[in-house]
């Protein structure tokens, strides 16, 4: 009777699954136009009164990402005065969107990943996560990994992309 073997499990391939390196913990969009008037208008001593007044604790260990939903021009030390109020209670304040604030984890943690152990292998960013691995963090990724693995391609090993071949 034939044997099933694992080719897969068998080979030097390496599989890095970036779906593993997700940072759980609550993720919330704060929109800074509550705070203007009719959502529009920053009227600086109305801005700070409302700022202070605000309860900061609803966002203890979360990651916030800061934006304004209206086409307010806002100057700069606006989103920054709240970043001030944010950051004794977040764990992280960005500016943009929830998948902007997965982008800067990623780029914090795959600067800090040990890619040694990918030295002259080929390997497989694996795909299809079940959790909101950004784009960029899979660009960062083959970054690194172009200076180290033999091969990176993208997928399962089932199915994989060829996306770079060290000559």
């Amino acid at each position: 009777m034939d044997t099933i073997v694992n080719r897969v499990a068998d080979s030097k391939l390496e599989v890095l699954d970036l779906e593993d390196y997700y940072p759980s913990g609550k993720r919330i969009a704060l929109d800074i136009s509550q705070w203007l008037t009719e959502g529009f208008l920053l009227i600086e001593k109305e801005f700070r009164k409302q700022l202070a007044e605000h309860d900061w604790q609803m966002y203890k260990d979360a990651y916030v990402a800061i934006y304004c939903s209206t086409d307010a021009i806002l100057p700069a030390w606006a989103t920054m005065l709240v970043t001030v109020y944010l950051t004794p209670h977040a764990k992280l304040v960005s500016n943009g969107s929830v998948e902007d604030i997965d982008s800067v984890l990623y780029q914090q943690i795959l600067e800090k990943i040990d890619y040694g152990k990918y030295q002259d292998k080929p390997v497989i960013l694996k795909g299809c996560s079940k959790k909101p691995v950004p784009m960029s963090a899979y660009i960062t990724a083959a970054q690194h990994l172009q200076g180290v693995a033999k091969s990176i391609m993208y997928g399962e090993a089932c199915s994989a992309v060829p996306l770079f071949k060290r000559k």
